[in-house]
């Protein structure tokens, strides 16, 4: 995300949350940037515990005795409760320190994830992911307009898009490391590591981040507002609905899809580490790009992507091949969050928060819709099926960008 024009990038970050203050220009940047860093560490576990199942449907499901399309639950739950609470605790803890509110979001990561590390039951574990779906939605949504809290004018950009690195970061990292970690130690292992993380950011916010005073910024009639009056953040909407619908759908079942193909248990964290490495790199393409060519890089992603679990489908059925296509992959979903944050915000620039918030909420209402579908098509069809659905769904953003400009042009 550092990549935005620095113009388009002041633009669209100064219309996220209350406005600077006098003396908010005067703030220590060394002290700003240390809270900048432990919101983006919040953000990174956050966003690592939402999709670490990813990668360990296989182990936990056999470990607690359930299908590998049930245990999908443990990404569809948090999804869901997500989509809901992003909205939700904006509203409901806008007279509350933002500081107090991102510790204590970020406390219940760390003690939710320690308590699916021991659950003896899958029942347990799905508690977890409800209290973790709470955490995610509100915390992202807060974490987004932070920035203008913590840092002088100056750095707010730079801080804005660090934070929301975090996210990608997670994104394309963390179900690989998860996955690592899951493999070699087991995977309560993976998540007794994560519910550390958590904890050590809240130790981190407590230390490092100032008081943040709480400023009501939102309220439930500003969400249909700016979703009914701008075209350009209702075909964001879509776009990411199709988008992210579509890579979970098939993403969330990547490890079953991969050992039905014969590719060994030890290789496959190896090949997910090789998508988040891609992600990254696409992460920066896409930086580089939204500012002038938005429209033609949600087109690219569309392309890629469709692309990528089309041959998955077709020729993913030995290691090296899996390993081609998966950096593909990679290099398609790690230019989603920057291109499609960067859609919502430029179609609503007046309203940043309540169009970031939708988008959130979509997000994340997606993630648990594809993994939901795709475990009922893992039940019902075939493991391999998801990736022909997730294929059509991507392609079919091309048709939204067909009827609509890019939100610039609204």
């Amino acid at each position: 995300m550092d990549c935005f024009s620095s113009r388009r990038a002041v633009e669209d970050v100064t219309t996220v949350g209350p406005p600077m203050s006098a003396a908010g220009s005067e703030r220590s940047p060394v002290r700003g940037w240390l809270a900048v860093l432990a919101v983006t560490l919040g953000i990174f576990a956050l966003m690592t515990s939402e999709l670490l199942p990813v990668g360990l449907l296989t182990p936990v499901g056999s470990a607690l005795d359930v299908s590998e399309g049930a245990a999908g639950l443990m990404v569809t739950v948090p999804g869901l409760v997500a989509a809901v609470s992003a909205p939700l605790v904006t509203v409901a803890t806008g007279h509350v320190d933002r500081r107090v509110v991102l510790a204590v979001l970020i406390g219940l990561v760390g003690a939710a994830n320690l308590a699916s590390a021991f659950a003896t039951g899958f029942a347990v574990v799905l508690g977890a992911r409800f209290l973790i779906g709470i955490s995610v939605g509100g915390f992202w949504s807060i974490a987004g307009g932070i920035a203008l809290r913590l840092v002088p004018a100056r750095h707010v950009t730079r801080a804005t898009a660090v934070i929301f690195g975090g996210v990608e970061t997670a994104s394309v990292l963390g179900v690989p490391l998860g996955t690592l970690i899951g493999d070699l130690s087991g995977w309560r292992t993976a998540f007794a590591t994560v519910g550390v993380l958590g904890l050590a950011s809240l130790v981190c916010m407590v230390l490092l981040m100032p008081k943040v005073p709480a400023e009501q910024t939102l309220t439930f009639a500003d969400l249909p507002k700016v979703f009914k009056g701008s075209v350009g953040v209702r075909a964001g909407i879509a776009l990411t609905f199709l988008v992210i619908t579509g890579h979970f759908l098939a993403y969330t079942f990547v490890r079953p899809i991969l050992q039905d193909d014969g590719v060994d248990d030890g290789m496959i964290g190896v090949l997910l580490l090789a998508f988040g490495v891609a992600g990254i790199c696409g992460n920066f393409v896409a930086g580089a790009l939204v500012a002038k060519r938005l429209r033609q890089t949600v087109a690219g992603i569309s392309v890629v992507l469709s692309l990528a679990m089309l041959l998955f489908a077709l020729a993913g059925d030995t290691t090296v091949t899996a390993g081609a296509v998966l950096t593909l992959w990679g290099l398609g979903y790690g230019a989603v969050p920057v291109t499609f944050q960067t859609w919502i915000l430029n179609a609503a620039p007046d309203h940043g928060e309540a169009a970031s918030s939708l988008y959130v909420s979509t997000f994340n209402l997606s993630i648990a819709l594809g993994a939901l579908l795709g475990g009922l098509a893992v039940e019902g069809i075939a493991t391999a099926s998801v990736l022909w659905i997730g294929t059509a769904l991507s392609a079919l953003t091309l048709l939204v960008l067909v009827r609509r400009e890019p939100p610039s042009a609204l």
